[in-house]
């Protein structure tokens, strides 16, 4: 259980919708589509109406400092499934970097390498009281690239396992090369946070509005309000 699944969620009903993906960079296919993660009917480049609007938001932001610059979408809804498909996925490539089998890893091994999985992912829960982020339709993984489609270099991937993950790995770096990655940090921030996103504490590229984590850093900041959701699981 994580620390923002205290927060009480009162669903909206609030519909999931195409993003319009002309006002963005995507990547085609879906990266984890393209892992062979299946979505069905619905399409992972979609979000609830409210959350378009925020992102649409944040987009407007980037191009009035950075005429030309997009949002790129790395990821957006996600079902169940696939958050199962995915934690799956990165234990097996984790054992797979090991270089040995599965049946041979020693039960603190294996112990040790899902706590590696739920650093990153949050776990696949059907309680509806305790979706993961993405099945809401909330939350989504963005970069930014530059006027030439040049991706801006954050000084990590997307869905790393590593510190460089955190947000502010590169706060006090003395390199003044990879202090540029902090900038770049910084103004993906900036834009989502000013448009109505929370960012997550442990992932430079995750934001979301309206959703349980997104209430939870709310009500850390704003003591004297109290947020709730209002996204809970599509």
């Amino acid at each position: 259980m994580k620390p923002y699944h205290q927060i009480k969620i009162e669903e909206c009903g609030e519909p999931l919708i195409a993003i319009p993906l002309d006002n963005f960079s995507v990547e085609l296919p879906h990266p984890y589509v393209r892992l062979g993660a299946e979505y069905g009917e619905k399409s992972p480049y979609c979000l609830r109406q409210g959350v378009i609007k925020t992102l649409l938001e944040a987009q407007f932001l980037l191009e009035k400092r950075h005429p030309n610059w997009k949002i790129k979408i790395y990821d957006a809804y996600r079902p169940v499934g696939v958050q199962q498909f995915m934690v799956n996925y990165t234990f097996d490539s984790l054992v797979k970097n090991l270089n040995i089998k599965e049946r041979q890893l020693s039960a603190q091994q294996r112990q040790d390498l899902w706590g590696q999985v739920y650093q990153l992912w949050a776990a696949p829960s059907l309680d509806k009281n305790m979706p993961p982020p993405h099945s809401t339709g909330a939350a989504v993984d963005v970069t930014i690239v530059d006027e030439q489609g040049k991706t801006l270099d954050m000084g990590g991937d997307i869905d790393e396992l590593s510190e460089r993950s955190q947000p502010d790995y590169y706060l006090s770096d003395p390199d003044e090369s990879r202090q540029q990655y902090h900038f770049h940090r910084q103004l993906l921030n900036r834009v989502m946070t000013n448009a109505g996103f929370c960012r997550h504490p442990g992932e430079w590229w995750h934001f979301s509005v309206g959703d349980q984590m997104w209430a939870w850093l709310y009500n850390l900041k704003n003591s004297s309000h109290t947020a709730i959701a209002r996204y809970g699981r599509v």
